[in-house]
């Protein structure tokens, strides 16, 4: 396939998810702006709170959604393949019906406003840079080679978390108090960005080679990550090269490149390249980046 057709199959799919996530708040939100999710339910009617873990949040937000974007999918032309394994990238392959040549990769990714920062969030990882990245035409925990996807979409979630104090509570709830039941997240923003556009130029996690995304969130939704002047070309180049080089410092010691204005120096581009951005400042409590 020729890259100006590549171009424009990748620039209408990411334009037609664009439009369609913006109909997904009123899909999960209360007049309020709560989750309409409030808990399990038991067949004696009894309600149970769930709780904030980001991860359990995270896999029910997952299923709530599921159905829209299977109508999303069809309405569009594409199935939807599944990750065979929890450990592969990505969570969903749009798959187009009638061109099983033509595959997006979507990942669904949530991460919650810091409660005392809320121009920032937690954060959340981009994928491995590990085998699959850099050869691509592997099959290790990738359902197809990464190759093979003319684009590699996040599909976002940041929120806002309850205050824990109000919403833990061991006593379960009828069903006839539903309305009154406070849910563990509220005030939803979704957004669709390019993996490369709202990456940061470090790992998302300290013992996974996983990419890290940007923790701002105006620059998440405007996709002004580290890459936005250099493009995916250099973000591709980086994260495969990332920890590999070696360079000596001025003071003559040994050091692996792992900030883009050091490799941008050492492949002799302009360092200033590197879009400036701003870190999520430091929290008294421990900090954990979401998947």
């Amino acid at each position: 396939m020729k890259k100006q057709e590549r171009d424009q199959l990748k620039a209408e799919f990411k334009q037609a998810l664009t439009e369609f996530v913006e109909t997904l708040k009123s899909h999960v939100s209360t007049a309020d702006e709560q989750w309409t999710v409030k808990g399990f339910i038991d067949v004696f009617r009894n309600i149970y709170t769930i709780s904030a873990d980001t991860k359990i949040v995270s896999k029910i937000l997952e299923i709530h959604l599921f159905p829209r974007l299977l109508e999303f999918a069809a309405q569009h032309g594409y199935r939807i393949v599944l990750a065979e394994q929890q450990n592969y990238y990505p969570d969903l392959s749009f798959v187009k019906a009638d061109d099983e040549g033509v595959k997006f990769a979507v990942d669904l990714k949530t991460t919650y406003r810091l409660p005392d920062n809320p121009e920032f969030c937690n954060g959340f990882t981009l994928g491995s840079h590990g085998e699959y990245f850099i050869n691509r035409k592997s099959n290790k925990n990738i359902q197809f080679p990464y190759s093979e996807y003319l684009g590699h979409f996040c599909l976002g979630i940041i929120y806002s978390r309850a205050d824990s104090e109000k919403i833990y509570e061991a006593k379960p709830h009828r069903l006839d108090e539903l309305q009154s039941i406070t849910s563990v997240i509220s005030d939803f923003q979704f957004f669709v960005r390019e993996k490369w556009e709202i990456s940061s130029d470090y790992q998302g996690s300290s013992n996974t080679a996983n990419i890290g995304s940007i923790t701002k969130i105006s620059d998440i939704l405007e996709g002004n990550g580290v890459f936005k002047n250099l493009g995916e070309k250099w973000f591709d180049d980086y994260w495969i090269n990332y920890g590999k080089i070696q360079i000596t410092t001025p003071a003559g010691k040994v050091k692996k490149v792992s900030l883009l204005k050091e490799y941008l120096a050492y492949r002799g581009k302009d360092a200033k390249l590197a879009n400036l951005m701003t870190r999520k400042p430091a929290r008294k409590n421990n900090r954990r980046v979401q998947k």
